[in-house]
C-alpha cells in the first residue's frame, strides 16, 4: 500500500467498520487533491497545466480541462463547508475565470480556448459544464464576486456551448447544464430554454428501461449512465427545485441504483467496463446523487460504504503520483485504459465522486454506521435485459462480474469495422480483472478463424433473458482484407450459479471445419508464471488475488494459456485461458459448451469436479455438483430457452 502524499485522519472503525473513512477523510482527500493540482496553475490561475502527454485537443484545452474539473471539486468542497473558503481556493478559481474569459481564443498564456463544434474545438464544451456547475453551486462566493464585465464575458463564453454542435451522446447535457446556471443567475432566455428542452427531450429517447440510458442512439451502456446521464439532468432538477422533473427522473435513478449498487466489489472497486475508466471513483456520483435527491434504495450506511470503498480503493492502490496528482490510468499509469481524448486533466472528472459533500455533515449518510455493500451479501444473479447485462456476485469473496450481452460502442449508422474496443466487446468484465489490450489475445471472447484471421465481436444483438441468464448474437467481423461473411452468426448464452458460469455458443452458417476459439478471464501474473492444466483440459490461472478457470465441456478439442504481454489495468503481464474447436457438419449449427470461473476464494475446487454435460443436437443439459441442472435449447427458434433439468 503506497504512502499517500497528503495526510488523512486516522481510521474510524467504529463509525465505519468496513472502510474506516468518515466525512473528515473525504474533506482531507479533497483538500489534498486540490492543493496538488493547483501547484500547476498558470500565474493568472486561468489554466491548470498538469504534467503528462497532451490529448488530441492540445495543451491549451488540456489546461482548461485541469481548471474546470478541479473547480468542480472545489465547489463540492466549499458547499459542503457551508461556504467556508478553504485556504482561499475559491478566490483563485474566481480570478482564473476572470482571466481566462478576458480574450478567449487568443494565443497568450492564459486565455481559454473558445467553444467549438464536436470534432472542431469541441472539448471546451465538455469543460463548460464543469465551470457552469461550479459557478451555480458557489455563486455567492464566485459569480457574485466577479465584476459585471467579467460576468458578461463569462456568460458569452459559456453561450458557446449553446451555439455549437455537441457529440451525439451525453454531450447534449453540457449545454443543458450551462443553460441551467444561466437561468439560475437571472440570465436565462429563449436560447437557454431551448438547450434545456433539447437535452431533456433527447434523454427521453435514450431511456431503455430498468434505470439505464444509452449514451446516445444505439446500445452503448457504461459508467456514463451514472456519472453523466443521470447526474446532470437530475442535479439540475434538484438545484432548480423542479418537482415535476424530479418526479420523472428520480424513480429511474432509484431503479438504476438497485442494480448498479451491486457493481462495487467488497474491496471497493467499481466494475472495470466501458470508456473513461480513468475517472475512477466518479463511479460513485450516482450513488451520492440518490442520497441527495432522496431517490435511492440504499440505506445511508450502505451508501457511504460504496462511496468510501471506491475512494479508498484507488487511494490505497497508487492512483496518485508522488506529488498527489491523479495519474492517467487505473491504479498507476495505464495507457490501454485511456482514450484519444484523455489528457493530463482528464482524471479529475473523478471530482464527481465528491458530490457526496453536498450532503450536510449531519446527514445520515455521514452519521449512520457503515453497512455492508450489496455485493457482500448472498450470492446474486441479476439480469438487466434493458442494457444487456447479467450481474453476478459472490458473497464469500465479494467479487463482481458483469456479463455483456447487449452493450457495444457503435452508432446505428456505423459499419462494423474491427478491431473491437476491448472495453465494450468482451463477453464479461469484473471488479478484479481488466480486458487485455487490442494488441493481445482477447479475454472473454468467442471468435471463428478464417484465412488465419480471427473475428471480432462488435454489434451485439440481445436474444433472450431469464433470472440468471442472458443470450445474444453477433455477426463475426473481420479486419480489412479479411473475409466478408454477413450470413454467419454466433449465438452466445451465459448462465450463472454461484461462482460458476455456463457458457454456451452456437455457430450458424459457419462452414464445417472452421476453427473456433473461446477465451476466459485474463489474470495478471508475473512473466513466466505457469498455467496449471487439470484433467479434462481445464486451464487454471492463479494470480494470488483471483483464480481464473476455464473448462471445455463439449465441442472443444484443445486448451491452452496464451500470453498477454501488454497485461491489463491490474498488472503489466497476464495470461488468458483459451479453448479451440472445430465447427461440425450439421447445417443447423454446432454447439460449444464451456464452464468458467473467476473467484477470490482460496484453493477453489477444479471445475472438472463440478459439472457434467449431455448434448443432443442443439440442446445441452448441464448438471452441477450440487444437483442443480439446466437445459439450454437452441433448437426451438432463433432465441434459446432455458429450463430446469429433471432428475
Amino acid at each position: 500500500m503506497p504512502e499517500l502524499p497528503f495526510p488523512l485522519p486516522a481510521d474510524d472503525r467504529t463509525l465505519s467498520p468496513h472502510t474506516g473513512y468518515t466525512r473528515a477523510h473525504w474533506e482531507a482527500a479533497a483538500d489534498g487533491l486540490l492543493h496538488a493540482a493547483l501547484r500547476y496553475a498558470t500565474p493568472g490561475q486561468a489554466l491548470i497545466d498538469l504534467p503528462g502527454p497532451p490529448s488530441r485537443s492540445g495543451v491549451r484545452s488540456d489546461g482548461l480541462e485541469g481548471f474546470a474539473r478541479t473547480f468542480l471539486l472545489a465547489a463540492f468542497r466549499a458547499v459542503g463547508a457551508s461556504g467556508k473558503n478553504q485556504h482561499g481556493i475559491l478566490e483563485r478559481y474566481t480570478a482564473g475565470i476572470a482571466r481566462g474569459t478576458r480574450t478567449p481564443g487568443r494565443g497568450d498564456a492564459e486565455s481559454w480556448p473558445v467553444i467549438g463544434h464536436h470534432g472542431a474545438q469541441g472539448q471546451p464544451m465538455v469543460e463548460s459544464a464543469s465551470v457552469a456547475l461550479g459557478l451555480r453551486l458557489t455563486a455567492p462566493w464566485t459569480w457574485e464576486a466577479l465584476p459585471p464585465d467579467a460576468q458578461d464575458r463569462t456568460e458569452e463564453w459559456l453561450r458557446g456551448a449553446l451555439r455549437h454542435q455537441p457529440a451525439p451522446n451525453n454531450w447534449y447535457l453540457f449545454p443543458l447544464t450551462v443553460a441551467g446556471f444561466l437561468d439560475d443567475v437571472g440570465r436565462g432566455d429563449a436560447e437557454t430554454a431551448r438547450a434545456i428542452e433539447r437535452g431533456l427531450g433527447l434523454l427521453e429517447g435514450w431511456y431503455q428501461g430498468q434505470g439505464w440510458y444509452s449514451d446516445g442512439d444505439g446500445r452503448s451502456f457504461d459508467h456514463y449512465n451514472g456519472w453523466a446521464l443521470h447526474m446532470y439532468p437530475l442535479l439540475h432538477a434538484h438545484l432548480a427545485g423542479d418537482a415535476e422533473l424530479l418526479d420523472r427522473l428520480g424513480p429511474r435513478l432509484r431503479t438504476f441504483l438497485e442494480g448498479f449498487s451491486l457493481l462495487f466489489d467488497a474491496d471497493g472497486a467499481p466494475i472495470h467496463h466501458g470508456r473513461s475508466l480513468t475517472y475512477r471513483f466518479a463511479a460513485g456520483a450516482s450513488v451520492a446523487l440518490g442520497a441527495l435527491t432522496g431517490h435511492t434504495p440504499l440505506a445511508p450506511g450502505a451508501t457511504r460504504r460504496l462511496l468510501s470503498g471506491a475512494l479508498r480503493h484507488f487511494l490505497d492502490r497508487g492512483a496518485l503520483s508522488e506529488d498527489g496528482v491523479l495519474s492517467l490510468g487505473w491504479y498507476g499509469p495505464h495507457a490501454a485504459t485511456l482514450q484519444r481524448y484523455s489528457g493530463p486533466g482528464s482524471p479529475y472528472w473523478a471530482s464527481k465522486g465528491f458530490l457526496a459533500l453536498l450532503l450536510p455533515p449531519d446527514h445520515p449518510v455521514w452519521t449512520a454506521t457503515e453497512e455492508a455493500a450489496p455485493a457482500e451479501g448472498p450470492d446474486r444473479a441479476l439480469a438487466l435485459p434493458a442494457a444487456g447485462f447479467l450481474v453476478q456476485t459472490t458473497g464469500r469473496d465479494g467479487l463482481v462480474r458483469l456479463h455483456n450481452h447487449g452493450s457495444y460502442k457503435l452508432r446505428p449508422w456505423e459499419a462494423e469495422h474491427p478491431p473491437a474496443d476491448p472495453l465494450y466487446a468482451r463477453l464479461a468484465y469484473s471488479t478484479r480483472t481488466g480486458p487485455t489490450s487490442a494488441d493481445n489475445t482477447p479475454d472473454n471472447h468467442i471468435a471463428i478463424e478464417e484465412r488465419g484471421v480471427r473475428s471480432a465481436r462488435l454489434r451485439i444483438h440481445p436474444l433472450a433473458a431469464g433470472p440468471d441468464w442472458l443470450a445474444s448474437s453477433h455477426t463475426p467481423a473481420f479486419p480489412d482484407g479479411g473475409p466478408r461473411a454477413p450470413s454467419l452468426r454466433i449465438d452466445s448464452l451465459t448462465l450463472v450459479r454461484g461462482r460458476l458460469e455456463v457458457r454456451v455458443h452456437r455457430t450458424v452458417g459457419v462452414p464445417a471445419g472452421t476453427r473456433i476459439h473461446h477465451s476466459g478471464w485474463a489474470v495478471a501474473l508475473s512473466p513466466g508464471a505457469p498455467a496449471e492444466s487439470e484433467e479434462g483440459a481445464e486451464i487454471r490461472l492463479d494470480g494470488g488475488e483471483v483464480t481464473g478457470q476455464l473448462l471445455g465441456l463439449h465441442g472443444w478439442e484443445t486448451a491452452t494459456a496464451v500470453r498477454a504481454p501488454r497485461g491489463t489495468a491490474y498488472g503489466p503481464w497476464a495470461l488468458v485461458p483459451e479453448l479451440t474447436g472445430t465447427v461440425g457438419e450439421d447445417p443447423s449449427g454446432t454447439l460449444f459448451v464451456a464452464l468458467a470461473s473467476l473467484t477470490g476464494e482460496p484453493a477453489p475446487a477444479p471445475l472438472t469436479d463440478l459439472a457434467t454435460t449431455e448434448v443432443n443436437g442443439l440442446t445441452v443439459t448441464v448438471r452441477l455438483r450440487d444437483g442443480q441442472g439446466v437445459v439450454v435449447d437452441f433448437g426451438a427458434d432463433d432465441a434459446p430457452t432455458v429450463t430446469e433439468a429433471g432428475p
